[in-house]
């Protein structure tokens, strides 16, 4: 079965290639072919480089990582050494206005008359310059200290 086609076809794409070949000059084949193993040896050096490079690459890596691990290690212990010394602190509740879970528990087992707004003033900041919050709570603060200096009657 023939198949028919414009351009041409392997056959004639190889008696082309055998053509060309035979009519070069001898200077012209040798530098070609001088050209295609400096070409092939460029190659080989530059795989052999850039698998140099690459096990460097992955070796660097690796140190990295195992540096970037204990730094991670170090920082955890630092700060879970820092967070129990913060909430051991008297007054851990203000610094930062972070109440601490155990100092507010032992408080709260406390259960003394009259201590109530005692409470409320260690949860509450009443300072306004302090207070970073964005909306207005003035009026709620006003209204908490008029209670604690005249509690309300049962």
């Amino acid at each position: 079965v023939l198949q028919e086609s414009n351009g041409p076809t392997d056959a004639y794409a190889a008696i082309a290639k055998a053509d060309r070949l035979t009519q070069e000059p001898e200077s012209i084949r040798k530098w070609r072919e001088e050209q295609k193993k400096r070409l092939e040896e460029l190659d080989a050096a530059s795989k052999v480089t850039e698998q140099e490079w690459r096990e460097k690459a992955k070796k660097d890596l690796e140190e990295w990582n195992l540096r970037q691990n204990e730094q991670m290690e170090k920082n955890r212990a630092n700060n879970r050494i820092a967070d129990k010394a913060f909430y051991q602190q008297p007054d851990a509740d203000v610094i930062g206005y972070v109440a601490s879970e155990e100092a507010f528990l032992k408080e709260s087992k406390e259960e003394t008359p009259g201590s109530e707004w005692e409470k409320v003033a260690q949860l509450c900041d009443f300072n306004p310059k302090s207070s970073k919050q964005s909306k207005d709570v003035s009026r709620m603060r006003s209204v908490l200290i008029s209670l604690k200096q005249t509690p309300l009657s049962r």
